[in-house]
């Protein structure tokens, strides 16, 4: 995934993030909700066809199937919610209200599931989905005044009103970005893949573009390297920091980090007394924000992209053995 960044080539943006699983649902009377905002569907980025030895690679993975009697039984909610259902918090209500049933009898939370499982939600039988071939990723091009949240009482544009739906299954958004930055989004079905990328153990690198208004001194740039600056919700430190000019008084900067907390890029200029007025968010981890890639678009990796997104978060690949039935 490396080939489809060019820092060089690229106009310095980034973004700021919170990280983020599946966004937590806001429960509000309808009545207390703004009218949601009618948008346009994103575009899919057209891309040339691969060659014929990708093409076969493609077709392979595509039909790979792992052999279902070897997974492991997860947790009800967990498994509804991967399956597009809802959130796994809203599960868990579901599941505690006595509105989910497994083999005829009522669930409790901490029950766990298995392919054979008959699961019924509010009286309909449920068809889970099992991670038994490669899931699907795509990369968004956020605009600033989209927010990444499916509910939201305000009725502001949402990215998920702009992306195509993904069947029986849900778009899990890798790190969230606040509603004035734009730049990379990753979205996934695989709410496994989504937490080896966003979980603060894992130290996935995040690369920003920040326009700040002012200038950045090379001590301080060292201090952010080395000693790092206190915030109000903890020390913070960046990987690596250096200028990308700018023109008069707007600079821009090329920061990387290894934490994703809320609006933490704006908060450490903000430290020094410097106003961000523009954040990019252009890579998170193997991936880079292709650069064909306008804002408002989407592209969705093949299955040979998406197996190198596995291999890299050292994930399983669905292995060759066809299911029966």
């Amino acid at each position: 995934m490396k080939n489809q960044r060019d820092s060089n080539k690229r106009n310095p943006c980034r973004a700021d993030e919170k990280v983020s699983g599946s966004p937590k649902r806001q429960q509000r009377p309808e009545a207390e909700k703004a009218p949601k905002t009618r948008v346009a569907r994103a575009k899919k980025l057209a891309v040339r066809p691969a060659n014929q030895k990708v093409q076969s690679q493609v077709r392979r993975l595509q039909e790979q199937r792992s052999d279902l009697s070897g997974i492991e039984p997860v947790r009800l909610q967990k498994a509804l919610a991967a399956s597009g259902v809802g959130s796994r918090r809203e599960m868990e209500e579901w599941i505690q209200n006595g509105w989910v049933t497994v083999n005829g009898k009522v669930a409790q939370l901490g029950d766990k599931v298995q392919p054979e499982d008959q699961v019924l939600v509010k009286g309909s039988v449920i068809k889970l989905k099992w991670p038994d071939r490669l899931p699907r990723i795509i990369l968004y091009y956020k605009q600033e005044g989209e927010i990444v949240s499916r509910d939201d009482p305000q009725g502001r544009v949402s990215i998920f009103d702009r992306l195509p739906q993904a069947a029986s299954s849900r778009w899990v958004a890798i790190g969230r970005l606040d509603i004035n930055t734009s730049g990379l989004l990753i979205l996934t079905t695989s709410g496994e893949l989504a937490n080896r990328f966003a979980h603060p153990s894992f130290e996935v690198e995040r690369e920003y573009a920040v326009r700040v208004l002012g200038e950045l001194d090379m001590d301080k740039m060292r201090l952010l390297t080395s000693e790092g600056v206190m915030l109000e919700d903890g020390l913070a430190r960046v990987e690596r920091i250096h200028s990308q000019g700018g023109e008069g008084v707007n600079k821009w900067y090329n920061v990387v980090l290894k934490e994703g907390r809320n609006r933490e890029v704006r908060r450490i200029f903000e430290h020094f007394g410097l106003t961000v007025s523009r954040l990019v968010r252009t890579g998170f981890g193997p991936i880079g924000l292709p650069n064909r890639l306008k804002r408002g678009q989407f592209y969705e990796l093949n299955a040979a992209e998406v197996a190198s997104v596995m291999k890299w978060a050292d994930l399983p690949l669905p292995d060759s053995r066809r299911r029966h039935g």
